[in-house]
């Protein structure tokens, strides 16, 4: 069984913002597997389907970025899965505007959203996928400013190439390819 979370925040006046783009990322993977988020579970919108008769849920936590682990906890507990079978899509400001990193461990660092799910799961060893958005041209800018302002012009068009990119990474991981192979496959700048 495979987790596929995009962190994000659910109302609509963050839909469009820097820090969705976990929630653009799996909406794309929902997409390419012809998938739509109907169903609610451990305070989180869900979509399910069967790969190669492997269970795939994907999940939009609605209990807003910050407190991202409270709800994945309560999914790995109710599907008794274990940590290394879940991807977290998030964005982060550390890395290159365009570049994806894939890990398969590691700290929260200066992101809320880890941190929490590190803090609720009990350790750093889950998948993620996380999403540059580091632009010179922002850098005066408080990050908690940046991180709910919305992603336009020049910068949707970028975003647009690097969600489609984390959209293959999804399916690739639902299908089973391992997290190594994804690293030498996507990891890197995008565009």
């Amino acid at each position: 069984m495979k987790i596929i979370v995009g962190l994000g925040n659910p109302d609509d006046k963050y839909k469009n913002t820097f820090h969705n783009l976990g929630f653009m990322a799996v909406d794309k993977v929902a997409e390419e597997l012809n998938l739509s988020f109907n169903k609610e579970k451990c305070r989180a919108k869900i979509a399910e389907t069967k790969i190669n008769g492997e269970k795939i849920v994907l999940v939009k936590p609605q209990t807003y970025m910050n407190l991202s682990g409270e709800s994945i906890r309560e999914l790995v507990a109710f599907y008794k899965t274990d940590t290394t079978d879940l991807l977290v899509f998030c964005d982060d400001f550390d890395i290159a505007e365009g570049e994806i990193r894939i890990r398969a461990t590691g700290s929260g660092g200066t992101h809320n959203g880890l941190k929490n799910i590190v803090a609720n799961l009990g350790t750093e060893n889950f998948n993620r996928v996380k999403i540059g958005f580091k632009n010179l041209k922002r850098v005066n800018i408080p990050l908690i400013d940046l991180v709910l302002s919305g992603i336009r012009g020049e910068d949707k068009e970028i975003f647009d190439k690097v969600i489609d990119r984390a959209g293959k990474i999804g399916v690739d991981f639902a299908k089973g390819e391992n997290i190594e192979k994804l690293m030498q496959k996507y990891n890197g700048k995008v565009c």
